[in-house]
């Protein structure tokens, strides 16, 4: 399993990021459609000593993959027999979209970071929904009871102004709540221009009440639904979503997305610079996704809302860590590319033994 770091470095590195990305995720769905599959389910399976209890619902391990990796649903049995305990599918808008221009994904190898600026390209929450149906409907069959977890991630599809952000949100969650296990309101990307002004409270409040209200109305029963935020707002404004999301009943905050910061990279200046605009994520941002988190628990308070911590979780520690910070549960993105497909069995099988 060690063994990746060097093919990645003989195969990968000199590659296009998003070439390398497409190539690798297209070989672990591939491994879901051989006769691999099933051997690589029980033995990526997590320990039933890592069963989590959260959103009401049963999580087979309390470490998932966040959105990003998978925009639309392609591939979510192929990621949960790697033994991730959740996927989060996504980020999924109204409307089909390429999303920028390329290039559009930058490896910091040094940081052991990432720069995006893919800007939501996806499928359409048309597209997506059926197949997310379809591998609910799979993992069921594989696992019973206690399958891993699908949430969705929901954004505003570029080309819609922001003065109808709310109703474009809603074309998608009528779309996805039906077979989202839960669903998250991505407002923090800072690819889709304005995007991040839907943080602001005022309009955050009566966004996520629509939301909230048309995912139950579809789905026919209660969706649990989150917020994602992002790493560059204030102490100020991380307090004001606690407080936002306790009127409003949320279920859970999701704590951090990309930053749009280049501080403490260690990475040539002028590597970084030519990558331009986007979304950092990775290594750098562990601390400051940390402090959020212990922020947002304070705030929310020890038996409050679900929080979901992402940003720079590289190891078991790492979840172990935020875990006694406060989350619930914790995902990960970045070192999924640096590490291999075997990362998320690895930390599943230390952080059994770091819990005991």
């Amino acid at each position: 399993m060690r063994v990746y770091p060097a093919f990645f470095r003989a195969v990968f590195a000199g590659m296009d990021p998003e070439k390398a990305h497409r190539i690798g995720f297209d070989l672990i769905k591939l491994s879901a459609a051989t006769p691999a599959g099933p051997l690589l389910r029980r033995l990526m399976r997590p320990s039933r000593d890592l069963r989590v209890r959260a959103l009401g619902l049963d999580f087979p391990s309390p470490f998932g993959l966040a959105a990003g990796f998978d925009k639309e649903g392609s591939g979510i049995v192929a990621l949960t027999n790697m033994g991730f305990g959740h996927v989060e599918v996504g980020t999924v808008t109204g409307r089909a979209q390429p999303g920028n221009p390329k290039p559009r994904l930058f490896r910091l190898v040094e940081d052991r970071a990432v720069i995006n600026r893919m800007g939501f390209n996806n499928d359409g929450a048309a597209a997506v929904a059926p197949r997310v149906a379809g591998a609910r409907a799979r993992l069921e069959r594989a696992y019973g009871r206690n399958r891993p977890v699908i949430g969705i991630n929901i954004g505003k599809t570029k080309a819609v102004d922001l003065a109808d952000a709310v109703d474009d949100y809603l074309i998608s969650t009528r779309e996805l709540a039906p077979h989202a296990d839960y669903l998250v309101v991505n407002v923090s990307s800072p690819n889709t221009p304005g995007l991040r002004l839907l943080q602001n409270i005022e309009s955050l409040r009566p966004l996520l009440s629509a939301v909230a209200a048309a995912a139950d109305e579809a789905a026919e029963r209660h969706v649990p639904l989150l917020v994602k935020i992002a790493p560059d707002l204030s102490d100020d404004d991380v307090d004001d979503v606690a407080r936002l999301a306790l009127d409003l009943g949320l279920d859970g905050v999701i704590a951090t997305n990309t930053t749009i910061s280049r501080k403490g990279l260690v990475t040539d200046p002028r590597k970084v610079m030519a990558c331009g605009v986007g979304g950092l994520s990775g290594a750098p941002l562990r601390r400051r996704s940390l402090e959020v988190l212990k922020r947002l628990r304070a705030g929310l308070g020890e038996h409050g809302p679900v929080i979901i911590s992402v940003g720079g979780v590289e190891s078991a520690r790492d979840v172990q860590e935020r875990l006694a910070a406060g989350a619930t549960l914790v995902q990960g993105y970045t070192a999924f590319l640096y590490q291999g497909p075997f990362w998320a069995a690895r930390i599943n099988r230390r952080l059994a033994r770091l819990l005991k």
